[in-house]
């Protein structure tokens, strides 16, 4: 509903506004919507960055455009880049994996499709992020987060050796198998020349010679734990059929007819797209160009492969549909040039049909992970491959552990960063998830001071914690605890959940040490059922342009209902009236804190904007007053920063480097009805600009050029 209101805002307001505007002699080209997505939820803008930035005539719509990112309303993205999430036809209960997800934008689509229905808080379904670049999963976590997902889990593992995950079914243990998996796989990027200068300056026929063997095996791991039936997108912003057809040709063969590629030739009507290729050749770097496997030298067989080269079997090849591919090129429509595939998995991978009881007898080991048994009749797999010798000392550590620490802390609900020596060569060291126990005194006053419904699902309630004060409390979907649970051995987790509560001492003599948290109110919410006020539009509108507006202010109902309730933390809830239809539209549920003489709100200050634009408040100005306001750190740290960079890169690098920080912070400035800090950035501005060169580049640790993979979105 919120999304709707925004495309009413932008077409009735700011689009408006753009007519006939002239910038630097030239008539403002008005932003389009994209005929294929769906619900004209998707606009281009031929406008560029620098014009957006610099023209005054265009600063309320960039700063409309900035805030509205910032809050998890809008994504900027790359119009192609949007395909693969809908080819996945993702429904709320699905199981999903992304498997190369940063920097984040088609994770954020997948977490949208699981929250169709705004009124089920936790669909059964999930997102499991991965990124095989430690710096980039914590883009990942800032992107995921602004959409307040209890369903999204960032993980950090190389992609093409991704563990199996077990879940406990009914008491059993079972693999893990996903419903739909999005295959993005590092490439050459030669698809984003129109865009990205370094395409012109190093590109190279060698690029996709070293990618297509990481590609190959990312999409192989992708379909060995694919569920059957499950669809998997395999996706490039390159047009190299070495890269592409060749990859999904390779797949096919070896798949022995349990994939398919799937027609989705009526999906996305609108959309301009070529077949896939059937035939090509490969090139090398000094421009020598092959036809078949046959014709390569020996001394060169190494940097040719055989999948490299299409099916020369004319009825193999007509059994492969290739045709079915999409390819999207740059002039047909304005955008990047694109490949995607879309594979439907028939029946379990060749490789791993199993006898039943030889998996209960010999163990069988998947990488990182060991799993003993597998249930033939439903379809579960067990997945045997060769694991290298650091896996192999890694697996039998594990199974040291697993009967001792695992069963202690699944007890204690802990789920600690796995023990392996590899894995604490790179990047931070995460705290552990810590579930609350059943019998958590913690809890009893929480329960009692909001009311909460029977059917709260108390046990989802973690902390990053394990020893002292708990200050924060996270909330994970029923699934995701059943991963975390099982798996925390296996996989390295950067961040799950959404903050519900956070301690505030003010609020322990009123009888709860926990206020609300704005990120997870929609969340909570249907759980409420005390210290709910409900406010008219003009309450919201108080609440929201003013610090701290004395209770006299407000409408005389607000006022009775106030009256009788304890002070301390409260939701106030906004109920659109169908027969005000110039009124806004959609429900608001803030939090707030209620003190002996005044009610105030607990929002974050772009979200506060974004909900009085809806309102139709000009805010603009008020931005412009609170900005000059506010205290001098901010201007402190656009003073650090280079000179040279624009406001919009700059707000986005910031947030980029606050990521780390965001799950285990500590309790925001209560005085403040900014949730986010400006300190946060400061003490972390020093590193900045090191930190973001790293985070642009999606390092593959098989990949011995890096530059090849510097395409990636």
């Amino acid at each position: 509903s919120h999304a709707k209101e925004i495309l009413h805002c932008l077409k009735e307001k700011y689009f408006k506004e753009l007519q006939d505007l002239e910038v630097d002699g030239q008539k403002v080209e008005m932003p389009q919507s994209l005929s294929w997505y769906p619900e004209e939820l998707a606009w281009h803008t031929n406008l560029s960055r620098k014009i957006l930035r610099k023209s005054p005539q265009l600063e309320k719509f960039h700063q409309f455009l900035v805030s509205e990112t910032e809050c998890g309303n809008i994504s900027r993205q790359e119009a192609v880049s949007m395909i693969p999430p809908l080819l996945l036809n993702v429904n709320p209960h699905h199981k999903i994996l992304d498997m190369c997800a940063a920097p984040g934008s088609k994770t954020a689509q997948l977490i949208e499709m699981l929250h169709a229905d705004m009124n089920v808080p936790f669909p059964k379904g999930f997102v499991i992020a991965n990124d095989v670049d430690n710096k980039r999963c914590y883009l990942l976590v800032h992107q995921a987060k602004r959409l307040n997902s209890p369903c999204i889990m960032v993980v950090n593992h190389d992609a093409s050796s991704i563990p199996n995950l077990q879940i406990d079914v009914d008491g059993r243990k079972e693999v893990l198998f996903y419903d739909r998996i999005l295959c993005d796989v590092p490439c050459s990027g030669d698809g984003t020349m129109r865009k990205n200068i370094d395409v012109w300056k190093k590109w190279t026929t060698q690029n996709s010679l070293q990618l297509h063997g990481l590609q190959l095996r990312i999409a192989t791991r992708g379909v060995e734990q694919l569920a059957e039936g499950g669809r998997m997108v395999y996706s490039t912003c390159s047009l190299n059929p070495i890269e592409n057809e060749a990859v999904i040709a390779s797949l096919l063969e070896k798949s022995q007819g349990a994939l398919e590629l799937a027609d989705v030739s009526s999906e996305l009507p609108g959309l301009k797209r070529m077949p896939g290729i059937i035939k090509w050749k490969v090139m090398l770097k000094d421009g020598q160009w092959f036809e078949e496997w046959k014709d390569v030298p020996s001394n060169r067989q190494t940097q040719i492969r055989p999948t490299m080269f299409p099916v020369k079997d004319e009825e193999k090849l007509k059994a492969m549909n290739l045709d079915r591919c999409l390819r999207i090129l740059p002039h047909h429509q304005n955008t990047g040039g694109f490949f995607v595939a879309v594979l439907i998995k028939k029946s379990p991978m060749p490789w791993n049909k199993r006898q039943p009881k030889v998996h209960q007898k010999v163990p069988q080991r998947t990488g990182n992970t060991e799993v003993t048994a597998a249930n033939s009749d439903n379809g579960s797999e067990c997945i045997a491959e060769e694991p290298s010798l650091a896996e192999n000392e890694e697996s039998k550590k594990i199974q040291e552990l697993q009967n001792s620490d695992t069963e202690q802390s699944k007890k204690e609900g802990v789920c600690g960063p796995p023990p392996s020596k590899k894995m604490k060569l790179f990047g931070f060291k995460e705290d552990p998830f810590v579930f609350l126990p059943e019998d958590d005194p913690l809890f009893l006053p929480i329960q009692k001071f909001y009311a909460l419904d029977p059917s709260f699902p108390k046990m989802n309630l973690l902390t990053r914690t394990q020893e002292g004060k708990k200050r924060q409390l996270y909330m994970v979907s029923k699934e995701l605890r059943n991963v975390l649970l099982n798996n925390s051995e296996r996989m390295k987790v950067i961040n799950t959940g959404i903050k519900v509560w956070s301690r505030n001492s003010d609020g322990e003599q009123f009888g709860c040490a926990f206020r609300l948290a704005q990120e997870g109110i929609y969340t909570l919410y249907p759980f409420i059922h005390a210290r709910i006020i409900n406010v008219c539009i003009e309450d919201v509108k108080i609440l929201l342009t003013q610090e701290n507006p004395f209770l006299s202010k407000f409408s005389s109902e607000t006022q009775k209902k106030v009256k009788d309730m304890a002070m301390g933390s409260i939701v106030l809830k906004y109920d659109p009236d169908p027969e005000k239809p110039g009124d806004l539209q959609c429900p608001i549920v803030l939090c707030g804190w209620q003190g002996k003489t005044s009610l105030r709100a607990f929002v974050p200050k772009n979200e506060r904007l974004h909900y009085l634009r809806m309102m139709g408040v000009e805010v603009f100005k008020a931005k412009r007053k609170e900005e000059e306001l506010e205290s001098k750190t901010e201007e402190g740290i656009h003073k650090v920063l280079p000179q040279t960079e624009e406001r919009m890169d700059v707000e986005d690098k910031e947030h980029d480097l606050v990521t780390k920080m965001e799950a285990d912070l500590g309790e925001e400035p209560s005085r403040s009805p900014v949730e986010s800090s400006a300190m946060e950035v400061e003490n972390k501005i020093e590193g900045l600009d090191q930190s973001s060169k790293n985070a642009n580049s999606h390092v593959s640790q098989e990949s011995k050029d890096t530059d090849a993979s510097n395409g990636k979105d």
